[in-house]
């Protein structure tokens, strides 16, 4: 009888064992999801801030390309007439 007392004990001593070695577990992985939680949410976060600085950049780099080109027509139609007023200018003086 004295063994099956001893036995029961070492079981309850494991069993409170398992418990608490169990609930700190929990306790680690509860606290594991909310760090992950808060990782994911600060990411995603991150992310929409990068998306909205990608979509400024590419519009402003659309624009920038718009001005361009205006430029580029402003210039070729410079250079286009360039010689055709020259010449103008160039009979202004000698009239």
């Amino acid at each position: 009888e004295a063994e099956a007392i001893l036995s029961e004990e070492d079981a309850q001593k494991a069993y409170e064992d398992f418990v608490k070695e169990t609930n700190a577990s929990i306790e680690a992985k509860s606290k594991d999801i909310v760090n992950k939680s808060e990782e994911k949410a600060q990411a995603e976060a991150e992310l929409v801030e990068t998306k909205e600085a990608k979509e400024a950049a590419l519009l402003e780099l659309e624009q920038l390309s718009n001005y361009n080109a205006e430029l580029h027509q402003s210039c070729d139609f410079v250079m286009k007439n360039f010689d055709l007023r020259q010449t103008a200018r160039d009979e202004e003086v000698e009239a």
